[in-house]
């Protein structure tokens, strides 16, 4: 087995892991559960290298990336449900059919994306479906039964909120003005101090989620996404606590023996450096 610029040779790397008696013992012990933790994972790090701008480390992350699409595919193969062909061939004429402007006939090239004709295809495309799956003998998806139904409730909180938030904004459910959304959030930050005087657990838990999904719409009407968001605010801590500790290793002395006005000093020293 050599490699290969032909995604088919992955398709056949992974088939010889998951073959039993010869085969990878703990590829052939995997599930779809359970190799759901390693595809989140690749999905953030492919974020991560974009985020870094690392180019080199984005190339081996997209692989990475690729290989659980395939390792999906071989395990969906294996009870004969589908295989990584059919992934392509459905992606592949998904793009086709939502982009008639782009590679349809002539007329419809030339009259370009008529408004609301993306809505019109996504639900054509839910009828083809339901369709699909009687024919199959599975039970057909109610997809009618409520708007928000099509956001997976396995995506990380703030993105899922900003995803119900745009849903509900198609039917008008909405605020108008991003100056109701901050007026939202003081009401919402009001209730949560309440909560912490009280001291129930179980309300301050509702009161701070209530606070960042106002916070998750707020970063919608600007048009930010939070999770980028925070990511960079992650990434400025990491800096600017490593400037601390570094600062502090440079006078031969610990983050444990030092005290908080002098961390906090060199927190500031940081954060000006960086201005």
């Amino acid at each position: 087995m050599k490699p290969s610029r032909d995604a088919q040779r992955l398709v056949e790397i992974m088939a010889a892991l998951r073959t039993p008696g010869t085969g990878c013992p703990w590829d052939l012990e995997q599930d779809f559960r359970s190799i759901v933790p390693y595809t989140i994972e690749e999905t953030y790090e492919v974020v991560d290298a974009i985020e870094r701008g690392d180019m080199e480390d984005l190339r081996e992350e997209l692989g990475d990336m690729l290989l659980q699409v395939v390792y999906h595919s071989r395990m969906a193969e294996e009870e004969k449900a589908f295989d990584f062909p059919d992934v392509v061939e459905g992606v592949t004429a998904k793009m086709i059919r939502r982009h008639p402007h782009v590679f349809g006939d002539e007329e419809a090239r030339n009259a370009g994306m008529a408004k609301g004709a993306w809505e019109r295809i996504k639900s054509d495309e839910k009828i083809e479906r339901a369709q699909r799956r009687v024919a199959m003998g599975l039970a057909a998806k109610d997809d009618s039964s409520s708007l928000l139904d099509d956001v997976p409730a396995a995506m990380p909180p703030m993105l899922e909120a900003v995803k119900l938030q745009q849903k509900a904004s198609k039917v008008g459910f909405d605020w108008n003005d991003t100056r109701a959304v901050l007026s939202k959030i003081r009401e919402e930050l009001g209730e949560f101090e309440a909560e912490i005087d009280d001291g129930d657990k179980d309300a301050q838990e509702q009161e701070l989620g209530d606070l960042l999904f106002v916070l998750a719409n707020l970063a919608r009407h600007l048009s930010i996404d939070p999770e980028s968001a925070v990511r960079r605010t992650n990434a400025k801590f990491r800096r600017r606590f490593a400037f601390i500790e570094q600062s502090l290793a440079v006078r031969g002395e610990t983050m444990e023996g030092s005290d908080l006005d002098t961390m906090e000093a060199l927190w500031v020293k940081a954060k000006e450096s960086e201005e």
